[in-house]
């Protein structure tokens, strides 16, 4: 059973969030009224993962992100955003938080983000001193338009850099979800087209009837991972029709925080030190250096 913290200020909010992680199995959920009320109970107890709104008197969502990635690095933090609290959000992302969920989109994405952060936190290293000797890690893969791949891939890779000690625990957790992320969308946004509308709900019968579609059926995601004790790079390319990189959101830019695509390119930009797109937007280079 994980221990989920809630933390917001406004009673309706917090219940608002708290039902509908209640409702999911195996959560236990716990409430804070505030930012200082959470680190009084985390030091008490810690749960396992934290979500908490951004804007709160006295000790808000940034210093309580920062707090806890200074005094308890290992447990990851969810945030909740509204309209206007985008330059708040962006600086706790860089500040150790490892995702968020606009609060008008919870009932779509806050249960679906939980399990995701939790599953990669419990990420173990099997195979870590292994790993611990080697100079180098480079992988290639061409994967089918296949979801189910992309879970152990994301993991492998963390194992893999957490092993060789480029990142610290939680920089594993939000290169895990920019890595994620990129591939998800060149296998649904790249190769199987899927339109924004689509994305964030799609059903897994729907993808697997577009994935044997003549049109999409034979396309491929090429991926390399190459993992060193200074650095991670990956590239990641689709056979997709590509898109307008001018596009691309900004972090700070509130219309990036609108739906699921614009969030998972604002994640990815905040987690990685370095991002580059092809000129066809079929192709992106991600890169995140060894903390000093």
């Amino acid at each position: 059973m994980a221990s989920v913290m809630i933390v917001d200020d406004t009673a309706v909010d917090r219940r608002l969030a708290g039902g509908l992680l209640e409702s999911a199995p195996n959560v236990d959920v716990v409430y804070a009224e505030n930012g200082r009320d959470a680190l009084e109970q985390i030091g008490i107890s810690a749960p396992d993962l934290v979500v908490t709104d951004l804007q709160m008197p006295d000790l808000d969502g940034l210093q309580l992100v920062t707090e806890i990635n200074s005094s308890y690095p290992d447990l990851p933090v969810i945030l909740m955003t509204a309209h206007g609290s985008e330059s708040i959000a962006a600086q706790a992302l860089a500040n150790g938080a490892s995702s968020f969920v606009p609060k008008a989109d919870l009932a779509e994405n806050l249960v679906q983000t939980v399990r995701h952060i939790l599953a990669m936190a419990e990420t173990e290293s099997s195979y870590q001193k292994l790993v611990q000797c080697t100079t180098k890690s480079d992988f290639e893969f061409n994967l089918d338009n296949d979801p189910e791949i992309i879970e152990p891939l994301t993991d492998m890779v963390q194992q893999i850099a957490l092993a060789q000690g480029v990142l610290s625990n939680h920089q594993r957790i939000q290169v895990g979800v920019a890595f994620e992320n990129a591939l998800t969308n060149a296998m649904f946004r790249g190769n199987l087209e899927l339109g924004r509308e689509q994305f964030p709900v799609v059903s897994n019968l729907y993808v697997g009837q577009r994935a044997i579609d003549e049109r999409f059926k034979d396309r491929k995601v090429y991926v390399r991972a190459l993992i060193t004790p200074e650095s991670v790079k990956f590239t990641i390319r689709d056979q997709g029709p590509g898109f307008d990189i001018s596009t691309v959101p900004v972090v700070n830019d509130p219309e990036s925080y609108k739906d699921g695509i614009g969030r998972g390119l604002v994640l990815i930009q905040a987690f990685m030190d370095e991002v580059q797109f092809s000129p066809s937007g079929n192709e992106i280079t991600m890169v995140k250096y060894r903390s000093v």
